[in-house]
């Protein structure tokens, strides 16, 4: 049973991290303002986390039998980050990146334990070093939603 729940939460992971990834992106593009030069290097840097991450869950996804999600609306039906309308001023394109963010947080935080159960530790320190990545881009976030 705790590999059945793995592969769940990793397909539940790819899934969130795909939602993330598009919603970081449209941010990136579409930020304007005053400050759209630091504005859009920050989001570029978080989406090329979330896109760089796409490849890695799906082969995680493979190493416990399991297939990555085969349309988007399976990732959509799958993902606990909902699919939302990204528009808006800079400010709210950041806050919502930031929201995506603090999910991910919460969403490695279940993969690290569903990992553990499994004794998938290779899983679980990925998930571990996940978070570690996160909170930074999360702080990087919060700092510039401050100024």
């Amino acid at each position: 049973m705790s590999l059945e729940k793995l592969q769940f939460v990793l397909e539940e992971t790819f899934a969130a991290n795909f939602v993330s990834y598009f919603r970081t992106h449209v941010a990136h593009v579409n930020t304007v303002g005053r400050n759209f030069p630091a504005d859009h290097k920050l989001l570029e840097k978080v989406y090329e986390y979330f896109q760089d991450n796409i490849d890695t869950l799906g082969e995680k996804l493979r190493t416990v039998r399991a297939k990555m999600p085969a349309s988007i609306m399976n990732n959509l039906a799958v993902s606990p980050i909902a699919d939302i309308d990204v528009e808006g001023d800079s400010t709210d394109l950041l806050r919502m990146v930031l929201e995506a963010v603090e999910a991910m947080v919460e969403q490695y935080h279940s993969l690290y334990e569903a990992a553990e159960e499994a004794n998938y530790i290779d899983i679980s320190n990925f998930a571990q070093d996940q978070v570690g990545i996160l909170v930074k881009h999360r702080w990087m976030l919060e700092a510039t939603l401050d100024a």
